[in-house]
């Protein structure tokens, strides 16, 4: 079922999405919605993936994306090496996927958020991502 409270994605695949959202309230827990289903493997827990992705806090502005680097992030998912919510909501998806993801904090940065970056404890982030490939 798709969560009607999830911001809309605009933006051909491939290129850097923009996000609309539908208000200020996020949804609770981890949302994940497929936008476009990928033929490639699945993705398992210690998979080394690579990704192109947008990262922005819920209503608020983008804080990271790969696609104004040109470069896409190569990580082992699943093991902790990112955010929880990635590792949750990457885990099970096939290699070709665009994935909308909204991740409360506690599965984020926490209540520590990262001040650097704009990201506030407490904030709720989402992220469009691509799961390019499996090396």
């Amino acid at each position: 079922m798709i969560n009607t409270n999830m911001p809309e994605v605009s933006g051909a695949k491939g290129a850097k999405p923009v996000l609309t959202f539908p208000g200020p309230q996020a949804p609770e827990g981890l949302q994940v919605q497929v936008l476009d289903q990928g033929a490639g493997q699945v993705v398992e827990a210690g998979d080394h993936i690579v990704c192109h992705y947008l990262g922005q806090t819920w209503g608020g502005e983008v804080f990271d994306n790969s696609y104004d680097r040109g470069q896409p992030l190569d990580f082992q998912v699943g093991t902790g090496m990112v955010i929880r919510g990635w590792d949750d909501g990457l885990v099970g998806q096939r290699v070709g996927s665009r994935v909308l993801l909204s991740i409360p904090a506690e599965l984020g940065y926490g209540d520590r958020g990262v001040p650097q970056a704009g990201i506030r404890g407490g904030d709720t982030l989402v992220f469009v991502t691509e799961v390019l490939g499996v090396i």
